[in-house]
């Protein structure tokens, strides 16, 4: 009986363990805007994607969602375009964007890791100038 007490109790701690770290994975990484400011129109935004422990740049990131908003200026119901292209080298991401008005607008992004759990989500601010 108490050998039972005993590995249910270490089956518990290596559950609590690794609850922590599934917790702590997506902490672990960061998104980071190249450049913050970006003219008015069409362009492009380059997103690093960051392991903080060490700073390397990670490179096979599953991005499933994306969202370009005014929020930071009050105006989270306006929208625009953003989607995902082609990346210039590892570890970059690019994305087309549509910042239709002057301000500050607030990209979203949502990540799957490979052989990490959890979602990694970013909350970006590009500031749109004439």
């Amino acid at each position: 009986m108490r050998q039972n007490f005993l590995r249910l109790v270490g089956a518990m701690a290596v559950f609590a363990l690794g609850l922590g770290y599934a917790r702590a994975a997506a902490d672990d990484y960061a998104f980071q805007l190249v450049q913050t400011r970006i003219k008015k129109g069409q362009s492009f935004a380059d997103v690093r994607l960051v392991h903080k422990p060490d700073g390397k740049l990670v490179g096979d990131a599953i991005i499933f969602a994306t969202r370009l908003d005014m929020a930071p200026d009050d105006m989270e119901s306006m929208t625009s375009a953003i989607e995902l292209t082609q990346s210039p080298e590892p570890g970059l991401y690019r994305f087309k964007v549509d910042l239709t008005d002057e301000g500050r607008w607030r990209m979203s992004i949502a990540a799957k890791i490979q052989g990490e759990t959890g979602t990694l989500q970013g909350r970006l601010i590009l500031q749109a100038t004439p």
